[in-house]
């Protein structure tokens, strides 16, 4: 995929990504619950920033966004958190999430926000937790979420921070 590009999402780009995201749930569960409103779940109130990854003209295969985190502490208007990372099955192997994150990464630098990201804690998300962790993310803490998984049973999350802005070379 040489001729993979990353830039920012537009409103044009919601179906195609949508298109790339119904793939990533039906072989993967991502997410766990399928949204309710898909355009709705891709850019919530909260999205600061979103790109996309794709190739030749107009294909997507990849998604990354930065929500801004809901707190009343004062710190938190200088974090920001990871979201909405997917890739299309055809475009995995090639770094296309690692590139994705090195760009948010960058942006985030540029910025001068730390980055926070949480992942479901399930032996299905173990390339995304080593990826995670390949790439500079440190594991903080585990908890459980306020909702159940599609069969009810509790969902616990992994929490992950990025705070040293160092980017890593994404052809690692």
């Amino acid at each position: 995929m040489d001729d993979l590009r990353i830039r920012d999402r537009e409103p044009a780009d919601l179906q195609r990504c949508l298109s790339v995201l119904t793939d990533v749930h039906r072989l993967d569960r991502y997410p766990l619950h399928w949204p309710a409103d898909p355009h709705q779940w891709l850019s919530p109130d909260n999205t600061q920033h979103a790109w996309i990854a794709e190739t030749g003209p107009n294909t997507v295969v990849g998604h990354i966004a930065v929500h801004r985190t809901i707190s009343a502490d004062p710190a938190s208007a200088t974090v920001v958190e990871v979201s909405r990372l997917f890739v299309a099955p055809a475009a995995r192997r090639y770094n296309t999430a690692t590139k994705l994150l090195h760009h948010t990464r960058q942006w985030a630098t540029e910025h001068q926000l730390d980055l926070t990201l949480e992942i479901v804690d399930d032996p299905r998300s173990a390339a995304a937790i080593a990826l995670y962790e390949h790439t500079g993310w440190r594991h903080t803490h585990t908890t459980t979420a306020a909702w159940t998984s599609p069969e009810g049973r509790p969902v616990r999350l992994r929490r992950y921070t990025l705070t040293d802005n160092v980017p890593p070379n994404p052809s690692t």
